[in-house]
């Protein structure tokens, strides 16, 4: 209409994700997180839990605060920010107690718990969104969980659970608690990665004032900057990025399935870095695992593609 302005274009319209990218993008999120776990038990080592999830979220924001100038879409008011809060709040819980977890528990241990949020994150969604899981994904997540089962190596006998296993099965619970209301803010107010540098300073404000009583030096700081690093551009920064991302495209119960991969991607960190040999209880595991994933993957595509051919021979 002339002489009404053109609206100014967000540059990241141009580029949203197609749904089919969705799973990629979760794979590539897995893949940080599962590589990244040797950091979360090394940079122990050198600083507190929460001077490491203070610092590692802090660069994960410095490094997506720019990428926020190109989302042009205004910020939607009270429902918005009500909105935010609450996936920041889950956000913060989750990655602060499953960072807590790593002084009492291994990386394997830690590895299997905390996925478990494969299978309460359809019970949460159907308990609070009344979302039912179909058919494929709620058999996915069965496969899954046996393939996270074996890749633990519990099935040589799981051992008493210390304080690190019970936190990690907190962390879970918040972790399906973040997925559930992620994919609802989502879909509701896109912006993705203004949402993911939201939580990142969340959850960097949060633990500030518990890591200042951990009286982190500047030695200890220096000497965990390498896992810091990669905890904070990748492990944080990118991963949750993609997921935060990624959940427009897809259920809350799919993206859980396929994060799940960070079970295989630690095992490969391990083997390659600290030179672990997997064994048949692992590879098993992780043959479970791509079943699973490639079950999610596949079933939503055919299934789609079967409904248009069934509507195109109705009409």
């Amino acid at each position: 209409m002339h002489g009404v302005q053109p609206r100014q274009r967000d540059l990241t319209e141009g580029y949203a994700m197609p749904t089919s990218l969705a799973p990629l993008a979760l794979l590539l999120a897995a893949a940080f997180w599962g590589f990244g776990n040797l950091s979360q038990k090394l940079v122990l080592a050198d600083i507190g839990p929460f001077t490491a999830v203070s610092l590692r979220c802090a660069i994960a924001a410095a490094v997506m605060i720019p990428l926020v100038l190109f989302e042009k879409k205004p910020v939607a008011g009270r429902d918005y920010w009500k909105s935010i809060l609450m996936v920041s709040g889950a956000f913060t819980a989750a990655i602060t107690v499953q960072q807590y977890a790593y002084l009492g528990t291994s990386v394997t241990n830690a590895s299997f718990l905390v996925n478990t949020c494969v299978v309460l994150t359809p019970l949460i969604a159907w308990l609070a969104l009344g979302h039912v899981a179909g058919r494929s994904e709620i058999a996915a997540t069965v496969i899954a969980v046996g393939g996270i089962f074996l890749m633990s190596g519990a099935s040589s006998g799981m051992p008493s659970m210390q304080y690190g296993d019970v936190a990690c099965l907190v962390a879970a619970l918040f972790y399906a608690i973040w997925i559930v209301a992620l994919g609802r803010h989502a879909a509701e107010h896109g912006c993705p990665v203004r949402s993911a540098c939201i939580q990142f300073v969340v959850a960097a404000l949060f633990s500030s004032p518990f890591a200042i009583g951990e009286m982190p030096g500047l030695a200890g700081i220096g000497a965990a900057a390498p896992h810091l690093f990669i905890l904070g551009v990748f492990t944080t920064g990118a991963a949750f990025g993609l997921q935060t991302w990624a959940q427009r495209h897809t259920s809350a119960s799919r993206a859980a399935v396929i994060v799940s991969a960070e079970s295989i991607f630690g095992a490969l960190g391990a083997f390659v870095v600290l030179q672990e040999r997997p064994g048949l209880s692992t590879l098993a595991g992780a043959g479970l695992i791509f079943c699973a994933i490639l079950l999610v993957c596949v079933a939503g595509p055919i299934g789609s593609l079967l409904r248009l051919r069934a509507s195109r021979a109705a009409g």
